[in-house]
């Protein structure tokens, strides 16, 4: 009885016995191991769950309050929401919060609207942010990494590719800008317009959606003033910023009205570390803040 058991891989102290005084039976090793897979294929077969384990939402009948409609999600939004979940459920998310004076930055670049009417090209603050952000990545290389799938390893980029949100009406969408770091502000403003037009037409490949090592996501022109963003993996790190607003700021002999503007940085913390995100932040305010340290 003890051979089988080892064989079979029985702890007999889990087997109840059918014998004489309860004495365990060949009988009831070999029932209790098929009770054992029985369970197995019916937890197999079970629905499935929200997510690693998680138990569902319950489904509620919300016509039961009032007058409702159903709205089928888009192609998309379904893609989004899927992504979204399996980030975040597989993700350490952290998120680290920082703001950047870019009073003189803004207005340079509104000094160069003449010029933007000129080449037919609009330079939209989110054109400077990419570019602090490419010379922020080669600064700290550390977020140009992806975890790798088996966890034993990760894998450093040796380029610069950046992907920026855009809302449209079919769901958000993800085009990547690349090889940022050898662009100039003009020719990123233009990979912008043109990516942005695509992403609004549902006009973007496959191609023009991947790649990326970094994402920014801006709600600069709907408002609020921060959000969480959730990493967009297999990237380990997210930037995202809110409308800047003008701020009393102490300049060391008084308060100053300066044009700040919020941001977030989301990071996996399997790869990046607090140090990490803290250095990667200094690195990006001090380049929005002055923007003549992008030449040096």
């Amino acid at each position: 009885m003890r051979l089988l058991s080892r064989e079979l891989g029985v702890d007999l102290t889990q087997v109840s016995g059918t014998g004489p005084k309860g004495r365990i039976q060949k009988d009831d090793v070999s029932n209790f191991v098929k009770k054992v897979m029985q369970n197995k294929d019916s937890a197999a077969a079970a629905p499935a769950t929200g997510g690693a384990g998680i138990p569902p939402i319950p489904a509620v009948d919300f016509s039961q309050f009032g007058e409702i409609e159903e709205v089928k999600l888009s192609k998309i939004q379904k893609l989004t929401a899927a992504n979204m979940q399996r980030n975040w459920l597989n993700i350490p998310h952290v998120t680290q919060f920082d703001d950047a004076d870019i009073t003189e930055q803004e207005a340079f670049r509104k000094g160069l609207k003449a010029e933007g009417e000129k080449r037919g090209v609009r330079i939209t603050p989110v054109a400077f942010l990419i570019k602090a952000l490419a010379a922020t990545l080669q600064a700290n290389p550390i977020f140009a990494r992806s975890m790798g799938a088996d966890g034993q390893h990760v894998v450093q980029k040796h380029y610069i590719n950046i992907g920026m949100a855009v809302d449209t009406p079919r769901g958000l969408v993800v085009p990547v800008i690349k090889d940022v770091d050898q662009k100039g502000i003009w020719e990123i403003s233009a990979d912008i317009m043109d990516l942005a037009a695509k992403a609004r037409d549902g006009k973007l490949t496959p191609a023009e959606m991947s790649g990326g090592c970094f994402t920014l996501s801006s709600l600069g022109a709907i408002g609020g003033n921060g959000f969480t963003p959730i990493v967009n993996a297999p990237e380990v790190g997210i930037l995202g910023v809110s409308k800047s607003q003008i701020k009393p700021v102490w300049n060391g002999t008084e308060f100053a009205p300066r044009l700040m503007l919020p941001m977030a940085l989301s990071y996996d913390h399997r790869v990046i570390n607090g140090g990490d995100a803290g250095r990667f932040m200094t690195h990006l305010v001090k380049l929005l803040s002055d923007i003549r340290h992008l030449a040096l």
